[in-house]
């Protein structure tokens, strides 16, 4: 199959490298609005440079991959979709809940599959922790702890245009806590503060933050990130049921040291990046994209899915910032 990619920046151009590594897809069709971007990734990918994402749209593609900027995000997919083109959008959908809602009301009734990407769906330890929840092995859960710990901040443009840690990062961990539990998020309670870079504390965000999420069953959610890790990119996640435990990430590239005596583990390289966190991840991402466009598997990440972890986001924010408990549904009503 012919795909098309716009954007072509770290991540772009980390999927056009996988995704021209795929059996099915034969061709790629790249546009960045940086000309110098695409050509690098026509030269190492034999991919066609197209000068717009109209023109990659018209250029006979199966599906498109959108890593654009997140402003563009609602315009290209609607786009797409109008194209009648299968789209993959990374996260999120839109820089607002409204915006994100607009989208999903403009694209609710249409047979074109959209996929947005949260990639931890399609990590082995995820996976299965996943149906270890599902098959009951674990009994009724009463505990979630969800980690995402960066090794270092994302530059200060960067910051100033996440829309905050809870919507950039964490948002990750909420999404994979109701994929892996099946759950629904009630209520929550964050906390933060800054102990690093002065730049994140003028753009108004923190830079390590605690939030306690209050799933629909009652379970007890845990979330811990930071952009300050020294060790390394630590992304766990620990289920605590009645008749078992699990652990995901508890593997020798861990970035955590025991001072246990005799204790060797964990001994491997501790991870210092997400991409080699999640490389494997990303492929089965876009080889499920493939599928997609083939029309032989439905989308495994919709709209309205990405849309549920951005609300989970939001009460995490206006929570941090107003010293309250927030329901889910207050800043579905706001």
């Amino acid at each position: 199959m012919r795909i098309g990619i716009l954007g072509l920046g770290r991540i772009g151009a980390f999927h056009a490298e996988t995704l021209s590594g795929l059996d099915a897809v034969e061709s790629l069709v790249v546009a960045d609005p940086f000309t110098e971007a695409a050509k690098k990734a026509a030269e190492r990918f034999g991919a066609e440079v197209a000068d717009s994402p109209e023109a990659v749209l018209a250029a006979g593609v199966d599906g498109v991959v959108i890593a654009a900027a997140t402003d563009a995000h609602p315009g290209l997919i609607l786009a797409a979709v109008e194209a009648g083109i299968p789209v993959f959008c990374e996260k999120p959908v839109a820089r607002t809940m409204r915006e994100g809602v607009e989208v999903l009301r403009a694209v609710q009734g249409s047979e074109v599959p959209i996929q947005i990407g949260y990639n931890r769906r399609f990590d082995a330890g995820f996976v299965a922790a996943r149906a270890a929840v599902r098959s009951g092995e674990l009994g009724k859960l009463h505990t979630v702890r969800s980690t995402t710990l960066d090794p270092a901040p994302p530059p200060a443009a960067y910051i100033a245009a996440s829309g905050g840690i809870f919507r950039d990062c964490s948002v990750h961990d909420f999404d994979i806590i109701r994929w892996v539990t099946g759950r629904e998020v009630t209520e929550v309670y964050a906390v933060g503060g800054n102990r690093g870079a002065e730049y994140i504390r003028e753009a108004g965000d923190a830079d390590t933050t605690g939030a306690i999420l209050t799933l629909d069953d009652g379970t007890v959610a845990v979330v811990s990130n930071s952009r300050h890790n020294g060790r390394g990119h630590d992304v766990r996640m620990e289920i605590h049921g009645f008749k078992d435990t699990i652990a995901v990430g508890l593997e020798d590239r861990l970035p955590l040291r025991s001072v246990e005596p005799g204790v060797t583990f964990p001994a491997g390289t501790p991870y210092d990046f997400f991409m080699d966190r999640f490389g494997a991840a990303y492929r089965a991402e876009l080889t499920a994209f493939t599928e997609v466009v083939a029309g032989t598997r439905p989308s495994p990440c919709t709209v309205a899915d990405a849309l549920e972890a951005g609300w989970i986001a939001d009460a995490c924010t206006l929570s941090l910032h107003e010293h309250r408990p927030v329901t889910v549904q207050e800043v579905r009503e706001a």
